[in-house]
């Protein structure tokens, strides 16, 4: 074989090995290429959130941390609405999936209900996810 088409075939050897290279990097950061960012978004409401005029507090941040989260998370509260100034809640973020985030959003909430010995507001429920 002359050095010529030695040559050839090494340059072409190496194209293929390349191109395989970055085809399987292109497939294993397909996901992370193609996800979008929750952040900003209100996702899933199961229940409107509300909160009374002039209260500041745990919730009130927790739900902006949750409203600016990028990946899956929950907020979780017992009963809430007009006329109720106490309640407890709980959110976790950008968890591996809506799923977990609202079941550790819910214990989060239990555990809140738990420590402060709150029986009369009624179980924690997912308010919104994402």
């Amino acid at each position: 074989m002359s050095n010529g088409v030695w040559a050839k075939m090494k340059i072409r050897n190496v194209l293929k090995l390349q191109m395989s290279l970055v085809a399987v990097l292109l497939i294993a950061a397909g996901p992370a290429l193609t996800a979008e960012s929750l952040a900003g978004k209100v996702g899933t409401k199961r229940s409107s959130v509300y909160f009374p005029q002039g209260m500041e507090g745990g919730c009130q941040k927790a739900y902006k941390d949750y409203i600016a989260a990028a990946g899956h998370s929950a907020y979780a509260s017992t009963m809430n609405g007009p006329g109720i100034y106490n309640f407890v809640c709980g959110a976790r973020t950008n968890v591996g999936s809506q799923a977990a985030a609202e079941k550790a959003a819910v214990a989060d909430c239990e555990a809140g209900r738990k420590k402060y010995k709150i029986k009369f507001l009624g179980g924690c429920k997912v308010v919104v996810s994402k």
